[in-house]
Protein backbone atom coordinates (compact mmCIF):
# COMPACT_ATOMS: atom_id res chain seq x y z
CA UNK A 1 0.00 0.00 0.00
CA UNK A 2 1.69 3.84 -1.04
CA UNK A 3 2.42 5.58 1.86
CA UNK A 4 -0.36 8.79 2.58
CA UNK A 5 0.45 11.85 3.33
CA UNK A 6 -2.71 13.04 4.96
CA UNK A 7 -5.47 10.63 5.31
CA UNK A 8 -9.26 11.55 6.74
CA UNK A 9 -11.44 9.10 8.25
CA UNK A 10 -14.80 9.41 8.62
CA UNK A 11 -14.63 13.23 10.04
CA UNK A 12 -17.28 14.80 11.12
CA UNK A 13 -17.80 18.20 12.65
CA UNK A 14 -21.63 19.63 14.68
CA UNK A 15 -22.30 23.16 15.37
CA UNK A 16 -25.41 24.72 17.12
CA UNK A 17 -26.85 27.32 16.17
CA UNK A 18 -29.46 29.51 18.35
CA UNK A 19 -30.17 29.16 21.97
CA UNK A 20 -30.03 25.80 23.49
CA UNK A 21 -33.81 25.14 23.48
CA UNK A 22 -34.97 26.58 19.95
CA UNK A 23 -31.56 25.82 18.60
CA UNK A 24 -30.61 23.65 16.17
CA UNK A 25 -27.58 21.65 15.04
CA UNK A 26 -26.19 22.08 11.77
CA UNK A 27 -23.48 18.86 10.79
CA UNK A 28 -21.24 20.91 9.06
CA UNK A 29 -18.73 18.25 8.01
CA UNK A 30 -20.28 15.24 7.86
CA UNK A 31 -18.28 11.70 7.99
CA UNK A 32 -15.60 13.46 4.89
CA UNK A 33 -13.51 10.59 3.63
CA UNK A 34 -10.55 11.67 1.77
CA UNK A 35 -6.36 11.14 0.92
CA UNK A 36 -3.11 12.42 -0.04
CA UNK A 37 -0.72 10.00 -1.32
CA UNK A 38 3.03 10.86 0.05
CA UNK A 39 4.72 9.43 -3.42
CA UNK A 40 4.11 13.06 -5.46
CA UNK A 41 3.47 16.66 -4.56
CA UNK A 42 -0.40 17.30 -5.46
CA UNK A 43 -2.87 19.88 -5.37
CA UNK A 44 -6.51 18.43 -4.49
CA UNK A 45 -9.03 21.48 -4.75
CA UNK A 46 -11.92 21.35 -2.29
CA UNK A 47 -14.88 23.27 -4.35
CA UNK A 48 -18.75 24.03 -3.55
CA UNK A 49 -20.92 26.44 -2.97
CA UNK A 50 -20.96 29.10 0.69
CA UNK A 51 -21.79 26.78 3.25
CA UNK A 52 -21.10 23.55 2.30
CA UNK A 53 -18.00 22.54 5.04
CA UNK A 54 -15.01 23.55 3.15
CA UNK A 55 -13.55 26.23 5.74
CA UNK A 56 -14.53 23.75 8.56
CA UNK A 57 -12.62 21.15 7.10
CA UNK A 58 -9.78 23.09 6.29
CA UNK A 59 -9.95 24.71 10.34
CA UNK A 60 -9.85 20.72 11.49
CA UNK A 61 -6.98 19.86 9.20
CA UNK A 62 -4.91 22.92 10.53
CA UNK A 63 -6.10 21.82 14.32
CA UNK A 64 -8.42 25.18 15.03
CA UNK A 65 -11.37 23.19 15.29
CA UNK A 66 -11.10 19.34 16.70
CA UNK A 67 -13.31 17.21 15.06
CA UNK A 68 -16.50 15.75 17.09
CA UNK A 69 -16.12 12.30 15.11
CA UNK A 70 -13.17 10.65 12.52
CA UNK A 71 -9.32 10.73 12.61
CA UNK A 72 -7.00 12.82 10.78
CA UNK A 73 -3.54 10.93 9.89
CA UNK A 74 -0.08 12.99 8.68
CA UNK A 75 2.44 10.88 7.39
CA UNK A 76 0.74 8.19 9.69
CA UNK A 77 0.81 9.90 12.96
CA UNK A 78 -2.47 10.65 14.39
CA UNK A 79 -3.43 14.33 15.02
CA UNK A 80 -5.04 13.04 18.11
CA UNK A 81 -1.65 12.02 19.76
CA UNK A 82 -0.63 15.11 21.21
CA UNK A 83 1.95 13.20 23.25
CA UNK A 84 4.01 11.73 20.44
CA UNK A 85 2.98 14.41 17.77
CA UNK A 86 3.82 17.44 19.54
CA UNK A 87 3.02 21.07 18.15
CA UNK A 88 6.15 22.44 16.90
CA UNK A 89 5.95 19.11 14.42
CA UNK A 90 2.53 20.05 13.31
CA UNK A 91 3.93 23.97 12.63
CA UNK A 92 6.86 22.65 10.68
CA UNK A 93 4.91 20.05 8.88
CA UNK A 94 1.87 21.67 8.19
CA UNK A 95 1.39 25.62 7.13
CA UNK A 96 -1.86 27.91 6.20
CA UNK A 97 -2.28 31.01 3.78
CA UNK A 98 -5.49 32.69 4.41
CA UNK A 99 -8.27 34.31 2.30
CA UNK A 100 -7.60 37.96 3.10
CA UNK A 101 -3.43 38.69 3.49
CA UNK A 102 -4.03 42.25 4.96
CA UNK A 103 -5.95 40.55 8.21
CA UNK A 104 -2.45 38.36 8.79
CA UNK A 105 -0.36 41.02 9.48
CA UNK A 106 -0.83 43.77 11.82
CA UNK A 107 -0.72 46.82 10.42
CA UNK A 108 1.44 47.96 13.60
CA UNK A 109 4.59 45.69 13.12
CA UNK A 110 6.61 45.86 9.63
CA UNK A 111 5.74 42.82 7.78
CA UNK A 112 9.57 41.13 7.78
CA UNK A 113 9.36 41.16 11.38
CA UNK A 114 6.24 38.46 10.75
CA UNK A 115 9.02 36.16 8.71
CA UNK A 116 12.20 37.17 11.45
CA UNK A 117 10.15 35.80 14.39
CA UNK A 118 8.35 32.70 12.45
CA UNK A 119 12.52 31.77 11.28
CA UNK A 120 13.74 32.67 14.58
CA UNK A 121 10.99 30.95 17.35
CA UNK A 122 11.02 28.01 14.79
CA UNK A 123 14.20 27.45 14.70
CA UNK A 124 15.13 27.23 10.97
CA UNK A 125 18.35 29.90 11.39
CA UNK A 126 20.51 29.82 14.11
CA UNK A 127 20.88 33.33 13.95
CA UNK A 128 19.67 37.12 12.61
CA UNK A 129 22.22 36.50 9.60
CA UNK A 130 21.25 32.84 8.68
CA UNK A 131 17.45 33.89 9.08
CA UNK A 132 18.11 37.26 6.34
CA UNK A 133 19.88 34.23 3.95
CA UNK A 134 16.54 32.10 4.44
CA UNK A 135 13.98 34.92 3.97
CA UNK A 136 15.67 36.38 1.12
CA UNK A 137 15.88 33.35 -0.87
CA UNK A 138 12.28 32.31 -0.19
CA UNK A 139 10.94 35.52 -0.80
CA UNK A 140 12.46 35.57 -4.17
CA UNK A 141 10.93 32.20 -5.17
CA UNK A 142 7.56 34.17 -4.57
CA UNK A 143 9.05 37.10 -7.47
CA UNK A 144 10.27 39.53 -4.08
CA UNK A 145 13.00 40.11 -2.11
CA UNK A 146 14.17 41.11 1.57
CA UNK A 147 15.16 44.27 -0.18
CA UNK A 148 11.72 45.11 -0.88
CA UNK A 149 9.99 44.26 1.89
CA UNK A 150 12.28 45.44 5.08
CA UNK A 151 10.66 47.58 7.21
CA UNK A 152 7.23 48.08 5.04
CA UNK A 153 3.82 47.91 7.17
CA UNK A 154 0.60 45.55 4.98
CA UNK A 155 -1.08 48.81 3.82
CA UNK A 156 2.18 49.56 1.26
CA UNK A 157 1.51 46.55 0.00
CA UNK A 158 -0.89 45.69 -2.99
CA UNK A 159 -2.74 42.65 -1.98
CA UNK A 160 -1.04 40.36 -4.49
CA UNK A 161 2.48 41.26 -3.25
CA UNK A 162 1.25 41.24 0.60
CA UNK A 163 -0.65 37.46 -0.37
CA UNK A 164 3.27 36.63 -1.84
CA UNK A 165 4.71 37.34 1.30
CA UNK A 166 2.40 35.08 2.98
CA UNK A 167 3.22 32.31 0.73
CA UNK A 168 6.40 32.69 1.80
CA UNK A 169 6.11 32.64 5.24
CA UNK A 170 4.69 29.29 5.18
CA UNK A 171 7.44 27.79 2.67
CA UNK A 172 9.93 28.66 5.29
CA UNK A 173 9.44 25.81 7.12
CA UNK A 174 9.59 23.95 3.93
CA UNK A 175 6.41 22.08 4.88
CA UNK A 176 5.07 19.17 3.59
CA UNK A 177 1.22 20.44 3.70
CA UNK A 178 0.03 24.03 2.60
CA UNK A 179 -3.60 24.57 3.08
CA UNK A 180 -4.75 27.39 1.30
CA UNK A 181 -8.34 28.57 2.19
CA UNK A 182 -9.67 31.07 -0.92
CA UNK A 183 -6.22 32.48 -1.25
CA UNK A 184 -7.12 34.62 -4.59
CA UNK A 185 -10.54 35.68 -3.02
CA UNK A 186 -9.23 39.51 -2.14
CA UNK A 187 -6.77 39.83 -4.71
CA UNK A 188 -7.39 41.69 -7.76
CA UNK A 189 -8.50 39.51 -10.68
CA UNK A 190 -5.61 40.70 -13.06
CA UNK A 191 -3.47 38.85 -10.46
CA UNK A 192 -5.41 36.04 -9.28
CA UNK A 193 -3.58 33.54 -12.14
CA UNK A 194 -0.30 34.91 -11.02
CA UNK A 195 -0.51 33.11 -7.56
CA UNK A 196 -2.29 30.45 -9.12
CA UNK A 197 0.34 29.91 -11.41
CA UNK A 198 2.76 30.61 -8.27
CA UNK A 199 0.94 27.81 -6.36
CA UNK A 200 2.26 25.01 -9.19
CA UNK A 201 5.64 26.03 -9.27
CA UNK A 202 6.02 25.78 -5.77
CA UNK A 203 3.97 22.22 -5.69
CA UNK A 204 7.45 21.00 -8.16
CA UNK A 205 9.88 23.17 -6.12
CA UNK A 206 9.36 22.57 -2.73
CA UNK A 207 8.00 18.96 -2.99
CA UNK A 208 4.90 20.67 -1.09
CA UNK A 209 1.53 19.74 -1.70
CA UNK A 210 -1.54 22.02 -1.50
CA UNK A 211 -5.45 21.74 -0.29
CA UNK A 212 -7.07 24.70 -2.16
CA UNK A 213 -10.04 25.47 -1.09
CA UNK A 214 -12.12 28.03 -3.52
CA UNK A 215 -15.21 28.84 -4.69
CA UNK A 216 -13.25 29.42 -8.44
CA UNK A 217 -14.26 26.75 -10.91
CA UNK A 218 -11.85 28.07 -13.47
CA UNK A 219 -8.93 28.40 -10.86
CA UNK A 220 -8.99 25.02 -9.52
CA UNK A 221 -9.73 23.51 -13.02
CA UNK A 222 -6.42 25.24 -13.70
CA UNK A 223 -4.68 24.38 -10.87
CA UNK A 224 -5.89 21.02 -9.65
CA UNK A 225 -4.32 17.45 -9.74
CA UNK A 226 -7.60 16.29 -7.68
CA UNK A 227 -11.04 17.58 -6.90
CA UNK A 228 -13.29 16.87 -3.80
CA UNK A 229 -16.78 18.32 -4.31
CA UNK A 230 -18.90 18.84 -1.09
CA UNK A 231 -22.60 19.61 -0.53
CA UNK A 232 -24.35 20.20 2.59
CA UNK A 233 -21.05 18.97 4.73
CA UNK A 234 -21.24 15.82 2.73
CA UNK A 235 -17.97 15.06 -0.03
CA UNK A 236 -20.23 13.79 -2.89
CA UNK A 237 -17.72 13.59 -5.31
CA UNK A 238 -13.85 12.74 -5.02
CA UNK A 239 -11.63 11.92 -8.32
CA UNK A 240 -8.92 13.41 -10.67
CA UNK A 241 -9.64 16.74 -11.61
CA UNK A 242 -10.02 16.77 -15.39
CA UNK A 243 -11.47 13.37 -15.06
CA UNK A 244 -14.25 15.38 -12.89
CA UNK A 245 -14.60 18.35 -14.71
CA UNK A 246 -15.11 16.61 -17.65
CA UNK A 247 -17.38 14.22 -17.17
CA UNK A 248 -18.93 14.81 -13.68
CA UNK A 249 -20.51 11.91 -11.90
CA UNK A 250 -22.56 13.53 -9.73
CA UNK A 251 -25.76 15.79 -10.28
CA UNK A 252 -24.62 18.47 -8.27
CA UNK A 253 -20.78 18.42 -9.54
CA UNK A 254 -22.80 18.30 -13.46
CA UNK A 255 -24.63 21.37 -12.46
CA UNK A 256 -21.56 23.46 -11.02
CA UNK A 257 -19.37 22.06 -14.02
CA UNK A 258 -22.25 23.68 -16.33
CA UNK A 259 -22.03 27.00 -14.59
CA UNK A 260 -18.11 27.87 -14.53
CA UNK A 261 -17.53 31.58 -14.20
CA UNK A 262 -14.69 33.67 -15.88
CA UNK A 263 -11.80 33.88 -13.51
CA UNK A 264 -12.13 35.81 -10.62
CA UNK A 265 -16.21 35.30 -10.27
CA UNK A 266 -17.39 33.00 -7.69
CA UNK A 267 -21.13 31.93 -6.00
CA UNK A 268 -22.73 34.37 -4.35
CA UNK A 269 -21.88 33.84 -0.12
CA UNK A 270 -25.13 33.89 2.37
CA UNK A 271 -24.37 33.84 6.23
CA UNK A 272 -27.95 32.67 7.04
CA UNK A 273 -29.52 29.42 5.75
CA UNK A 274 -32.32 30.20 3.99
CA UNK A 275 -35.11 27.01 5.81
CA UNK A 276 -34.49 24.42 3.00
CA UNK A 277 -30.81 24.68 3.13
CA UNK A 278 -31.34 24.09 7.03
CA UNK A 279 -33.52 21.37 6.27
CA UNK A 280 -30.89 19.84 3.85
CA UNK A 281 -28.09 19.45 6.03
CA UNK A 282 -30.44 17.23 8.56
CA UNK A 283 -31.52 14.85 5.93
CA UNK A 284 -30.69 11.19 6.36
CA UNK A 285 -31.29 10.71 2.62
CA UNK A 286 -29.45 12.07 -0.34
CA UNK A 287 -29.20 16.12 0.89
CA UNK A 288 -29.20 17.06 -3.29
CA UNK A 289 -32.38 15.13 -3.87
CA UNK A 290 -34.59 17.77 -3.12
CA UNK A 291 -33.45 19.93 -6.15
CA UNK A 292 -31.83 17.43 -8.52
CA UNK A 293 -33.72 16.46 -11.81
CA UNK A 294 -32.45 13.17 -11.84
CA UNK A 295 -33.90 11.90 -8.59
CA UNK A 296 -36.30 9.22 -7.47
CA UNK A 297 -38.17 7.77 -4.69
CA UNK A 298 -35.21 6.10 -3.95
CA UNK A 299 -33.29 9.26 -4.03
CA UNK A 300 -35.74 10.58 -1.14
CA UNK A 301 -35.87 8.23 1.48
CA UNK A 302 -32.57 5.99 0.91
CA UNK A 303 -28.76 7.33 1.99
CA UNK A 304 -26.86 7.18 -1.04
CA UNK A 305 -23.96 5.07 -0.99
CA UNK A 306 -20.16 5.79 -1.96
CA UNK A 307 -19.24 4.19 -5.38
CA UNK A 308 -15.80 3.22 -6.01
CA UNK A 309 -15.80 4.35 -10.32
CA UNK A 310 -12.05 3.05 -11.12
CA UNK A 311 -9.30 5.39 -11.98
CA UNK A 312 -8.94 6.67 -8.44
CA UNK A 313 -12.60 8.29 -8.72
CA UNK A 314 -15.57 7.75 -6.25
CA UNK A 315 -19.17 9.57 -5.88
CA UNK A 316 -21.75 9.71 -3.39
CA UNK A 317 -25.28 8.60 -5.93
CA UNK A 318 -27.46 5.65 -6.33
CA UNK A 319 -27.28 6.86 -10.15
CA UNK A 320 -23.84 8.26 -10.98
CA UNK A 321 -24.17 10.20 -14.29
CA UNK A 322 -21.48 8.19 -15.68
CA UNK A 323 -23.49 4.72 -15.23
CA UNK A 324 -26.51 6.46 -16.75
CA UNK A 325 -24.31 7.35 -19.83
CA UNK A 326 -23.16 3.96 -20.22
CA UNK A 327 -26.54 2.36 -20.30
CA UNK A 328 -27.50 4.67 -22.57
CA UNK A 329 -24.51 4.11 -25.01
Amino acid sequence: MAEKLLEIKNLSKVFRIGGMLLGKKIRAVDKVSLEIAADKPVILSIVGESGCGKSTLCKMILRVHKPDEGEIYLNGQNYADRKHYKSLNFRLDVQPIFQNPYESFSSRKPVDSYLFNTALRLNLAKNREEAEKLIDQTLRDVGLSLETVRGKYNAQFSGGELQRVSIARALLTKPKLIIADEPVAAIDASMKMNIVNLFKELKEKYKVSFIYITHDLSTAYYISDYIATLYRGKMIEYGPAKAIMDTPAHPYTELLMNAIPRVGDKWKEEVALPDMEDKEYSQQFCKFATRCSYATERCRSVPPPIKELGNERKVLCHYPLIEQRTEAE
